[in-house]
């Protein structure tokens, strides 16, 4: 006689049971054995099936729904919306090609400099300073180095936009850009003969930003963005 899907599921062993069983529940749905509007048996079936309790199912079908797999609907059951779980923020970016994440950074930070220029503290504008005397001491480091050094003076620039949202955006881009920027600095040489590369547009950056000149600070970052982006897709 055929077997069905639940008849496949099998008793878990007694560890993490909730994990164990929302494994096993999206393994079920990966295959095939619940397409994609599917409603799922109920939670007696399942806690039967895989020899748990309900409120164990409960938990794991929660996973589930969080993962973006499937939807319980009120009154009707659960039903599945996808065969693979959805993909956070955090997960796309590191599997993002970084000229990609680059292009996405241009668009942000250049108006960040539009903010920064005409919301500087004097706080911020030592901030500034600081991380460009930073960035400048870190030419005599390796490239991991100066790179951390470049991002922190860039860091420096969002923040001075005073927008929550911006600053959130911009540090989840960080760890993708600081290893592209590593590899395009290893594989091209740029600071064999510059080792304070990008120096002029940086320092021009901050003084835009610290005059208060919006279109000024928004137009020098975007230059050197672009430039440095150009860069990365010779990689």
């Amino acid at each position: 006689m055929a077997r069905g899907p639940l008849g496949e599921l099998g008793a878990l062993r007694p560890s993490p049971l909730v994990e164990q069983a929302a494994e096993r529940l999206r393994e079920r749905i990966a295959c095939g054995a619940w397409p994609v509007g599917t409603k799922l048996p109920g939670e007696t079936t399942l806690a039967a099936s895989l020899g748990v309790g309900r409120s164990t199912v409960r938990e794991a079908l929660r996973a589930l729904a969080g993962a973006g797999l499937v939807q319980p609907r009120q009154g009707a059951g659960v039903f599945v919306l996808a065969t693979e779980p959805k993909e956070d923020w955090a997960t796309q970016l590191r599997r993002a090609a970084v000229t990609d994440v680059y292009e996405v950074r241009m668009l942000i930070e250049v108006e960040a400099a539009h903010l920064a220029a005409r919301r500087r503290t004097d706080e911020d504008v030592q901030a500034l300073r600081e991380a460009l005397a930073g960035r400048r001491a870190a030419g005599r480091a390796d490239n991991a180095a100066f790179v951390d050094a470049d991002i922190a003076l860039h860091t420096a620039v969002v923040a001075a936009a005073h927008n929550p949202v911006l600053t959130s955006l911009f540090t989840q881009f960080v760890p993708a850009l600081r290893s592209g920027l590593i590899d395009m600095l290893d594989l091209l040489g740029l600071r064999t003969a510059d080792p304070d590369h990008g120096d002029a547009d940086h320092a021009a950056l901050v003084d835009a930003v610290v005059a208060g000149e919006p279109e000024r600070a928004g137009r020098t970052l975007r230059d050197e963005l672009a430039a440095t982006l150009e860069r990365l897709r010779s990689v």
